[in-house]
């Protein structure tokens, strides 16, 4: 079935008429909406694991007194974030290993710029509760980055072990490196689309087949202007196929709507869909929807994390961090179906290594979302042409 069942190990770098019933799609979706059987619960430590106490010689040799300052804090750490709780499991249960006494870790699941939204509002209101932030909005976070008195100021010991990219702004470092796919249903569509190119040429071929029966990320969301604004500036010639696709196209607000209307039929393609919420709906699909990551163009867009200035429990959330982006923290990240991007991080059924990507399309065709703003001339340059397609 889909070529990402089981992922390669890391290295550098017909249609048809569907015959469902809505009850066996409302079903499906309901295994899908609840994480299915992703056997995370199952999934023993990863074997690179350090002792409890033990720490790599690159710490520094206070590194105890750290964690000896987050025992002191109640074992509690309360994170925003707009990451499913599927992702999280991994991640949470083997941070919880290390640190034993940390026994109560709530991860809220907002919006991408309702994270920010949400702690500006208790920020004003002197009512901070929040010890992490993470979020995948990457210029809200240049945003947010850039006021002051949001971040606590903090330089991980694993930044040295880890890719430049990971280091995303000061205090903000990559939980992960998720790549952007082209999500479609196996029985609609005649070949399967590799690239946008290749979409769009299906479409050409047969119009009155796909009118309003693409679905696209939209731009006027933060997330979405994201993903199509950094490919257009890397490969200005996608401007070609997406004003095709555009043609063919209604806007949907996330990742998680386009996979549910495309595995009902609703459309054959979304364009794009972020490969972490995708692959649970591929596993759960029988073969009905799969996605591909795009040849001419895949976008990365890192998920950022980052501490509170005004964090509860600074210390715990400081030693969050540190795992995180650790090995062993990566394997977590994996195997919660998100992007990992250190080197030697074992492979994962249903989950994308970085370097799965770039072997896969070629690091030429790899766009790394930066987090920064965007001027607003820019903006509104790309939004004109954007809209101005989108019929």
């Amino acid at each position: 079935m889909t070529e990402f069942k089981t992922a390669p190990p890391s290295g550098p770098r017909r249609r048809m008429v569907m015959t469902a019933g809505a009850a066996a799609i409302a079903a499906l979706m309901g295994l899908t909406a609840c994480g299915g059987d992703t056997g995370a619960a199952q999934t023993p430590a990863p074997e690179n694991s350090i002792a409890v106490g033990e720490y790599p010689d690159y710490y520094p040799a206070d590194y105890k007194d750290l964690v000896t300052a987050a025992e002191k804090e109640g074992g509690e750490l309360t994170i925003y974030s707009n990451t499913d709780q599927e992702n999280w499991d991994p991640i949470l249960r083997d941070f919880k290993k290390k640190y034993p006494f940390v026994t109560k870790i709530s991860a809220n699941n907002l919006d991408s710029d309702e994270v920010f939204q949400k702690a500006l509002s208790e920020k004003a209101t002197n009512a901070s509760s929040a010890d992490v932030f993470v979020s995948n909005a990457a210029g809200a976070w240049a945003d947010f980055a850039a006021r002051d008195g949001m971040l606590a100021d903090y330089t991980s010991p694993e930044l040295a072990k880890v890719p430049e990219f990971a280091s995303l702004l000061p205090g903000v470092v990559a939980m992960s490196a998720d790549p952007q796919t082209i999500a479609f249903n196996t029985t609609l569509m005649e070949e399967k689309p590799e690239s946008l190119e290749a979409l769009a040429a299906q479409i050409k071929a047969k119009p009155a087949d796909f009118t309003n029966m693409i679905g696209v990320r939209d731009t006027t969301g933060a997330f979405g202007f994201t993903m199509f604004y950094n490919l257009t500036e890397a490969k200005p010639k996608s401007w070609d196929s997406i004003a095709t696709i555009l043609s063919a196209s209604r806007p949907e607000t996330s990742s998680g709507t386009l996979s549910e209307k495309v595995l009902a039929g609703e459309y054959k393609a979304g364009v794009l869909v972020t490969a972490a919420p995708a692959f649970p709906v591929v596993k759960n699909s029988n073969g009905l929807f799969d996605i591909a990551l795009p040849t001419d163009g895949t976008v990365v867009i890192p998920r950022g994390l980052g501490i509170s200035a005004d964090a509860p429990h600074p210390a715990t959330a400081k030693l969050f961090q540190d795992f995180v982006i650790s090995q062993e923290g990566q394997q977590a990240v994996l195997e919660g179906g998100l992007s990992s991007y250190r080197e030697g991080v074992k492979s994962v059924q249903f989950a994308l290594t970085y370097q799965d990507v770039v072997s896969k399309v070629g690091e030429d065709n790899v766009i790394m979302a930066p987090y920064e703003s965007v001027p607003a001339d820019k903006v509104k340059a790309f939004t004109d042409r954007w809209q101005s397609l989108l019929k």
